[in-house]
């Protein structure tokens, strides 16, 4: 099944506590509604944008993207 990573994208001086925040609420929204997905997460992509990351099977992917609605989304690949 492949997997796909939604991202949210913050910018300016506190883009990267804003993405750790959101982080958060990302995991309180796997806890909320139940769901077996683990990987979460925040990258710093320079000193003023960073993002915040959830990532899904392709198969739940839209009632997901409805609910949380992140900015973009793309293929995720493990390493």
């Amino acid at each position: 099944m492949r997997k796909l990573k939604l991202i949210w994208d913050f910018r300016g001086p506190d883009a990267y506590k804003i993405a750790q925040h959101h982080e958060k609420h990302l995991k309180e929204y796997i806890l909320t509604e139940k769901l077996t997905i683990s990987i979460t997460g925040t990258e710093i992509l320079n000193d003023t944008h960073s993002t915040a990351f959830l990532v899904v099977n392709e198969d739940q992917m839209k009632p997901i993207r409805d609910a949380l609605k992140p900015h973009r989304g793309q293929v995720y690949i493990e390493n």
